[in-house]
């Protein structure tokens, strides 16, 4: 029997990355970005695309924050809940590490 995996849980001092077999794509039969894995394609919308490109596993979570809070001239405690959330649930798929 295999250990399960331990689920990484993100916090502000996560420093996210796409893992090594994901990498963003520009489509331009599409015209839009999108985000390969193997044996899958996923179409970030716009802000989806945005969080993703701060995933270089040099940003922490709360650089990533603020980054974006700065971008669109919003509060961090306004978007935390939604893009830690989105950080959240790609690291659960395997797309970013934290």
């Amino acid at each position: 029997m295999r250990p399960r995996r331990k689920r990484a849980v993100v916090s502000q001092v996560s420093m996210p990355a796409l893992k090594p077999h994901a990498r963003l794509q520009f489509d331009p039969v599409r015209g839009a970005w999108a985000l390969l894995s193997p044996e899958k394609v996923f179409w970030p919308d716009e802000v989806s695309l945005d969080i993703l490109r701060l995933c270089d596993g040099q940003h922490t979570t709360a650089e990533i924050l603020h980054q974006l809070a700065a971008q669109y001239d919003a509060p961090v405690e306004e978007i935390a809940e939604d893009v830690e959330a989105f950080l959240q649930e790609w690291s659960d798929r395997f797309l970013v590490t934290l």
